[in-house]
């Protein structure tokens, strides 16, 4: 009988104080509706993490989870060549200059109640 061969899954595991960042597609107009030139680069972009290293999850003073978008200087991220078409960064921790929080507001009914 044939032996089935097990599939290798392959992934990128950051090391030291760094996060892997799927980058945010670049926007090509404004909310006003203003086409942006592709040259116009600004040097800050965002993304989500996808992935954080042992030494970022385990300090408790890097507020950063796998999943949160952040804004991050791209100057020291290191791309990762997966597929062409991919977008992943390794980004030291540093680098991270946001993360993005979304609080529920209080419900406006329960705060008429309180009087």
């Amino acid at each position: 009988m044939a032996r089935a061969r097990a599939k290798a899954i392959e992934y990128v595991e950051p090391i030291g104080a760094r996060v892997l960042v799927r980058k945010d597609e670049p926007k090509r107009e404004t909310k006003g509706g203003i086409a942006l030139p592709d040259q116009a680069e600004i040097p800050t972009i965002t993304g989500r993490i996808v992935t954080i290293s042992a030494q970022v999850e385990n300090d408790e003073d890097v507020p950063l989870r796998q999943y949160d978008k952040i804004l991050f200087h791209p100057k020291d991220a290191i791309p990762v060549d997966f597929d062409p078409d991919n977008q992943l960064f390794v980004v030291p921790v540093e680098d991270v200059v946001a993360v993005f929080r979304r609080e529920a507001l209080p419900d406006k009914t329960s705060l008429d109640d309180e009087d």
